[in-house]
């Protein structure tokens, strides 16, 4: 057949740890946030895509804030305590984060609220360290 060209596959052996280092590092730099997340009276700025990417719940969030023009949108988080906000956000930008066994499970139980993926549906995704 003329004309057929021969297809190339290209792949990034490190995709993955090259982007969640990538993450990280957009997070802790907070390059490009687009968002604030607010409870107990403290501030988190984090990133429309990591969020909706982690949990339907902010992406449902962050599609009803479309229809609002602002581009820098606040979430005013009720009930949710900022060390528990902290520790989804480290588990949404890193996958992984330690938790205290005392802090367990009232952090799982904010997950839940949240929809966090990889904390809401699989309590079996837990291991204990140490």
């Amino acid at each position: 057949m003329a004309g057929e060209q021969q297809q190339f596959f290209l792949k990034w052996n490190d995709f993955q740890s090259n982007m969640v280092s990538s993450f990280k590092h957009l997070r802790d730099e907070k390059s490009f946030t687009d968002v604030t997340l607010a409870c107990d009276g403290q501030t988190c700025k984090a990133h429309k895509m990591v969020l909706s990417a982690c949990s339907p719940y902010f992406k449902s969030l962050l599609e009803i804030s479309q229809e609002n023009p602002s581009k820098h949108p606040i979430i005013i988080l009720k009930d949710v305590a900022y060390s528990h906000l902290q520790a989804i956000l480290e588990f949404m930008y890193a996958g992984e984060v330690n938790v205290s066994q005392d802090q367990l499970p009232a952090f799982l139980k904010t997950a839940d609220r949240l929809k966090v993926k990889g904390l809401a549906e699989a309590p079996g995704a837990i291991k204990r360290e140490g």
